[in-house]
């Protein structure tokens, strides 16, 4: 099947059908170059979001990125980026071997198709020339056989007549010679003409118009293979990628089964876990009492009308502490005296003292409503250096040593600083062998350079390790503070509180000094004071820089009282000391011999001189 032969006559068909077939070549190569630019656009926007959704480095959200479904998260971000980069591929491999190889194929195509066709059109022109050369030939042999009929008629005519000459005749007889003659070589040049023109002919259609449409034949087969090949190529393309998109899915999946809620359920707890314990149980307190009341064993009550705390020891949570309670508040818990205060001496009461004044008695409040008061009120700030602490957190400043963070929290920010700075130390010192090692080679090999250019360097690379040693030095004290002052990690039942208040952070948390006194007695069974006990000496130990509570007036000793009891004090009749604390309530008044020794004595054994400027110059934050 041959279109030479069967197509001999259909050139111009053939010629708009192979056009056609560029054409379609043509609308392939578009396609596919419209299918690489979405490609790329579809990576481009993956990519985009991929990158949108990336955790911002040094953010909040970096620290997220720590939990399981975080994590898978992340994953699956990360792999849709290299998902993204698969298009890529797709939309590079389609435009090298597709687009490209089939334009320059197109413009190939396109001068072969003109070609083919040139030279047919080449070799119609000459059967066309020949053709009209035989017309010609044809015409010259048919109008001479004409003369010569009319030469040969005319000579019979004139020899018929008697009355011609004989001249006339022969001249007639000459020229119907000549005119058969003629028409001799017309006949002949004809004739060869012809057989010129059979053979041309021939040819035309059995030799050259085939073998041009064979060309334009292969040619077109060729063109349609080359779009069946790009076509498998299309889906080849396709096809190489899958693997590599299926272990991205894969990696989507394996993220997804990586999630662990337990997991991240404990890193919450490891988050924000402050290492504090709850507060013990409130006991019940007895307001049938006519008289003031008495303070019972492991309780804590608050009978002032200010609204301040009021603290509770149970029998469950003994060693326990609210984690917003102020350091002298506590230390006047801790310290006050656990009983409640003798009755004067029989000779004399302080009724019968003359001024002798009386114990201050307060109204009782309902618990409940002592109890909201001390839940809304807000710390007071004593001093400059807890004010500055407290503008500071206000400002968003974060203290060097973290002390504005639970124990448990600050353990970790420590121990994460300490960290950073041994990977700083060891880069430091890993620079400095290197610079070393270096001043070796210059040392053996004074043209490589000049050994003492590195001096500098090396003094300060020193220079820089022995600052990150101290930096390191100081956040390691702080850490052996905190873990000093931690239980044991496996021991999370028994961890004591601090001083931390997480949920007024404006209301300075560290205040380095409270000058409230206790706000009401504290007293626990006889087997918690060890307890307690080395509990206050943590504290003490926090807060062994803070100045004393300042005096808010005198008193005068009305009786002899010895301080047998732990936070008591002996005094001497008629001796004059300073008022630090007034009664509150529970029949104690706290007062100071001098800067060492102070203490805790019945207020009825005392005349009490408050000085109100002193009183008035507290300062509420």
């Amino acid at each position: 099947m041959s279109w030479g032969t069967e197509l001999w006559d259909q050139f111009d068909n053939l010629e708009k059908h192979t056009q056609w077939g560029i054409d379609i070549l043509e609308k392939y190569i578009k396609f596919v170059k419209e299918r690489t630019e979405i490609e790329l656009s579809y990576a481009k926007q993956l990519r985009n979001l991929s990158k949108k959704y990336q955790p911002k480095k040094n953010s909040k959200e970096e620290e997220e990125y720590r939990y399981t479904a975080c994590k898978a998260f992340l994953s699956t971000l990360n792999e849709m980026n290299d998902y993204a980069g698969q298009h890529e591929v797709i939309s590079e491999n389609m435009t090298s071997q597709i687009t490209v190889e089939l334009a320059r194929y197109v413009q190939e195509l396109k001068q072969e198709r003109k070609s083919h066709f040139h030279e047919g059109r080449k070799a119609q022109q000459h059967i066309e020339t020949c053709w009209k050369q035989l017309e010609s030939s044809k015409r010259r042999f048919e109008r001479d056989c004409k003369e010569a009929d009319r030469a040969q008629q005319y000579f019979e005519k004139m020899d018929a007549d008697i009355n011609v000459t004989k001249a006339d005749v022969e001249k007639a007889r000459q020229q119907a010679q000549l005119r058969h003659q003629m028409a001799e070589d017309s006949k002949a040049d004809y004739s060869s003409i012809l057989q010129k023109f059979n053979h041309e002919q021939h040819d035309y259609y059995h030799t050259h118009i085939p073998n041009i449409f064979q060309k334009i034949q292969e040619m077109e087969e060729r063109r349609i293979g080359r779009i069946g090949e790009s076509v498998k190529t299309y889906a080849e393309l396709d096809r190489q990628v899958i693997p590599i998109i299926g272990k991205c899915l894969d990696g989507i999946v394996k993220a997804a089964e990586s999630i662990d809620p337990k997991n991240d359920s404990q890193l919450v707890i490891e988050a924000y876990k402050s290492g504090f314990e709850p507060p013990g149980d409130i006991e019940f307190e007895d307001f049938t009492q006519p008289m003031k009341r008495t303070v019972s064993d492991n309780s804590l009550s608050n009978s002032r009308g200010d609204g301040k705390s009021e603290l509770k020891f149970g029998g469950k949570s003994k060693g326990k502490l609210w984690p917003f309670i102020k350091k002298n508040k506590l230390m006047s818990l801790l310290t006050s005296p656990h009983q409640p205060p003798p009755p004067p001496p029989a000779s004399a009461s302080p009724s019968a003292v003359p001024n002798g004044p009386q114990s201050p008695k307060q109204q009782k409040e309902p618990l409940s409503h002592r109890f909201n008061e001390f839940m809304t009120s807000k710390p007071k700030i004593h001093c400059f250096r807890s004010l500055k602490r407290g503008l500071s957190l206000k400002l968003g400043a974060t203290p060097e040593d973290f002390s504005n963070l639970p124990p448990e929290q600050r353990r970790k920010k420590l121990q994460q600083k300490v960290d950073e700075l041994n990977k700083d130390i060891q880069k430091e010192m890993d620079q400095r062998d290197a610079i070393t090692k270096m001043k070796d080679v210059y040392l053996k090999n004074p043209q490589m350079g000049d050994p003492a250019s590195l001096d500098h360097k090396l003094a300060e690379v020193g220079q820089n390790i022995e600052k990150l040693r101290l930096e390191a030095q100081k956040f390691e004290a702080w850490l052996a503070e905190v873990e000093g002052r931690l239980p044991a990690r496996s021991d999370q039942a028994r961890r004591q509180s601090g001083m931390y208040d997480l949920q007024n952070p404006p209301a300075v948390n560290n205040c380095a000094q409270d000058r409230e006194s206790p706000d009401g007695s504290y007293t626990e069974e006889q087997s918690q004071e060890g307890e307690v006990k080395v509990l206050a000496t943590d504290f003490d130990d926090e807060f062994d820089d803070e100045e004393p509570l300042p005096a808010i007036g005198t008193c005068k000793a009305l009786y002899t009282f010895e301080g047998q009891n732990e936070g008591t004090i002996s005094v001497v009749e008629g001796e004059t000391l300073y008022v630090i604390e007034e009664d509150k309530g529970d029949g104690w008044t706290r007062i100071r011999r001098n800067e060492d020794e102070e203490g805790y004595v019945p207020t009825s054994y005392v005349e009490v001189y408050l000085d109100k400027n002193a009183k008035g110059a507290k300062t509420y934050i």
